[in-house]
């Protein structure tokens, strides 16, 4: 038996937030209640959500204080979740420029700074206070819970290593915290023969309930492991970010592990969907945010995507009260999904699949296939100095970084060695060059391709 996974769920874990004044608990068993109830009822929690949000928005922050005046809007105007359109949508680059005016000058402040891994080729800072952090806490849980990721499981995450830490102390805290949570982290940027056959004898080992994953790292896993025919293991079930879940990766996936199940989320938000036992749609988690899908006409107008319809992903953080995030435009795009219900019994509005995340895969010295979101993670070692980047691998392997740097920054010589020595360990044998450019330039689409392989 293994009576260690009731003990972390039932006793460790709410002992560990409630000693850390977390609901993260009663918030997880609320969320299974709420995400029953009516469209109409969960649209009036929104309402009440996003009235407190402009109240306060508009009482504390400077910037939010000018944009309702330039609109001639008050919060007591909003009478409607769908009223929401009257304000401006916020990109990335306004996001970045009005950090400090909107932080609000009055409690609750902001307890929380993330930066997102600029797979869109711009990162995004972004602040929060303790109450967003709980919500994106549970409804991550409440999330992963639909595909059977409870707490107190084994879980496998294969995923990438994120920037080194080098303090012994943070070290062996981080590794302390996983073996307790049971959390065991495998990098999935590497992907020889070698690579992925160490990752598959840490899964045997392991034996874990569940995996989380990127998606297009779990697709090369499966592959290695049905070509190989090496699967000797009950169903696992398999829950990937971070890209689009493709069909026929859907297909190996499944065949090499069990069921897999597509999230969306990103550093700002966190996770905004999730499949259900159903695959039939990404749910939202309504109760802490609001998703627009929305789609640019010829003529400047903006306007609600239709069922079946790409529009941009559009999110307004409903219990980010420190530094508000209203109509952030994400960069990603998703398919509007028709209003029926879900043969799960959830009420909860569905979107998906989501598109425009995909990243490139570019290839090491000796042909095998490495994720191109590895350098997404470099990305974050050099934000202070770079403020957009673009990876293009060249038909004769050559990999080219171009750099558009912030205002009097240069490349340090620390900074060259970082990046050389990060492009050795992950792209061994592949010549890169730096350089820089004072744009990236858009797509048609009005995407910055991050990865770009030439064929």
């Amino acid at each position: 038996m293994d009576l260690y996974r009731p003990l972390l769920a039932k006793v460790l874990f709410p002992a560990f937030e409630a000693v850390r004044g977390r609901p993260t608990v009663g918030l997880l068993q609320y969320l299974h209640t709420t995400e029953r109830w009516s469209i109409d009822a969960l649209r009036d929690l929104q309402l009440g959500f996003l009235r407190r949000l402009l109240r306060h928005a508009y009482t504390h922050t400077a910037h939010y204080r000018e944009v309702m005046d330039l609109v001639d809007l008050r919060p007591e105007d909003i009478e409607a979740v769908d009223d929401l359109h009257r304000l401006p949508l916020l990109d990335r680059a306004t996001l970045n420029a009005t950090l400090n005016t909107r932080l609000s000058a009055a409690p609750p402040f902001a307890t929380i700074t993330k930066m997102s891994s600029g797979t869109t080729g711009e990162p995004a800072v972004v602040k929060y206070n303790a109450e967003s952090r709980h919500w994106r806490d549970a409804g991550r849980w409440r999330g992963y819970g639909w595909a059977g990721y409870e707490i107190g499981m084994r879980a496998m995450h294969y995923w990438g290593a994120g920037p080194k830490v080098t303090s012994f102390t943070k070290r062996s805290k981080a590794s302390l915290d996983h073996a307790l949570k049971r959390e065991l982290y495998i990098d999935c940027t590497p992907r020889s023969d070698a690579a992925l056959t160490d990752a598959v004898e840490k899964f045997r080992a392991y034996k874990p309930n569940v995996i989380v994953a990127y998606a297009a790292g779990a697709a090369a896993l499966a592959r290695f492991v049905n070509a190989q025919g090496l699967r000797d293991w009950r169903d696992t079930p398999v829950i990937v970010g971070a890209e689009r879940l493709w069909p026929d990766d859907r297909s190996e996936i499944q065949r090499a592990f069990g069921p897999a199940f597509e999230t969306y989320g990103a550093r700002e938000v966190q996770l905004m969907g999730a499949e259900c036992e159903a695959h039939d749609g990404l749910h939202t988690t309504m109760e802490t945010l609001i998703i627009e899908l929305i789609v640019r006409e010829a003529d400047g107008t903006v306007r609600i995507a239709k069922p079946g319809e790409t529009g941009e992903v559009v999110v307004t953080d409903l219990h980010n009260l420190a530094c508000p995030l209203i109509r952030y435009v994400t960069g990603d795009l998703a398919v509007q999904h028709a209003a029926t219900p879900c043969a799960c019994g959830r009420s909860l509005v569905k979107i998906g699949p989501i598109e425009g995340r995909i990243t490139e895969t570019l290839r090491d010295g000796r042909g095998n296939p490495v994720s191109g979101l590895v350098f997404s993670i470099l990305f974050a070692l050099i934000s202070s100095e770079a403020k957009q980047f673009q990876v293009v691998q060249r038909l004769d392997g050559t990999v080219q970084l171009k750099l558009v740097l912030g205002r009097g920054t240069v490349v340090t010589p620390a900074t060259d060695k970082a990046v050389h020595d990060f492009a050795a360990k992950y792209l061994p044998g592949v010549p890169l060059v730096i350089e820089l450019v004072d744009e990236i330039p858009l797509t048609a689409a009005g995407k910055r391709r991050v990865v770009v392989v030439e064929k």
